[in-house]
């Protein structure tokens, strides 16, 4: 499937997700929610997620991904009606299906950035945190507030976002389920940048343009050093970097990169 649509190009669509991408920005793909009107997560939508990452994370000229729900919200949380009814023999079976696909989104071999506008609820913060990097509107709501249903977060809250602001912040927030604004969220480390919500679709397209003009491999090196060196001890993390490293050696963009340094000065190389 491909198709033209208010001048940027749909290489993937299912009915709640879709791909596109920017002919003025090639290499970069854009991951779409859109289910009105705040995008909440059913299970067709975290179908959709899941294969939209395996499609992106398998293309070699897709270098970096925006996710991206919209100007309205980049998603409210999981479907509450769809869920109400589960037992805990369906739960059991689903939220291995869930946590599976946002693993997929989290494990893209490439940049990826979140494009956060209006809330990032729930499946919604989780589905941020599996991002690289954030970019938040100043309009921006971040919370877990499944404590205030009886439940924890089930999609990777309890784990990433406790690397990613520490413990204690992770369980004040999951404890008490409040929502904080974008400049609270910079302030403790779960946005990486806040801008004016007219401008955050087009900086998060900027810097993942940016990003996908450098070397892949290395990208893909320290993508993977860094988020799996979090889950080891201090020996094998330097052991998993120090073989990344190593292995960048056998890429073309290692020579290029040291040959540009060495006739040009730093920072000159251009990466195919």
């Amino acid at each position: 499937m491909t198709e033209t649509v208010d001048g940027v190009t749909v290489v993937w669509g299912g009915d709640h997700v879709r791909i596109e991408v920017d002919p003025a920005r090639p290499k970069v793909a854009t991951i779409r929610i859109d289910r009105p009107k705040l995008n909440p997560l059913n299970a067709r939508v975290q179908r959709e997620l899941g294969e939209a990452a395996t499609l992106v994370s398998e293309r070699d000229d897709l270098r970096a991904v925006v996710l991206y729900g919209g100007e309205v919200a980049f998603a409210a949380g999981a479907d509450i009606k769809e869920m109400a009814d589960l037992s805990y023999a369906d739960m059991v079976k689903h939220s291995a299906v869930l946590q599976a696909m946002f693993i997929a989104v989290a494990r893209i071999p490439k940049p990826v950035i979140a494009a956060v506008t209006g809330f990032a609820l729930g499946g919604g913060c989780e589905l941020a945190l599996c991002a690289d990097l954030r970019v938040a509107a100043d309009n921006a709501k971040f919370g877990q507030p499944e404590i205030k249903l009886g439940l924890i977060p089930g999609a990777g809250g309890t784990q990433r976002l406790t690397r990613l602001v520490g413990p204690s912040r992770a369980k004040e927030l999951i404890f008490t389920g409040r929502m904080i604004g974008a400049e609270e969220a910079l302030r403790i480390g779960l946005a990486d940048r806040v801008v004016p919500a007219a401008e955050t679709y087009r900086t998060a397209l900027d810097l993942a343009a940016e990003l996908a003009d450098g070397p892949a491999f290395a990208l893909r090196a320290a993508k993977t050093a860094i988020d799996r060196g979090l889950e080891v001890d201090l020996d094998t993390g330097l052991e998993i970097e120090r073989l990344q490293f190593a292995g960048l050696f056998a890429t073309e963009d290692r020579g290029v990169g040291m040959r540009s340094f060495i006739e040009e000065g730093p920072g000159k190389a251009v990466f195919g």
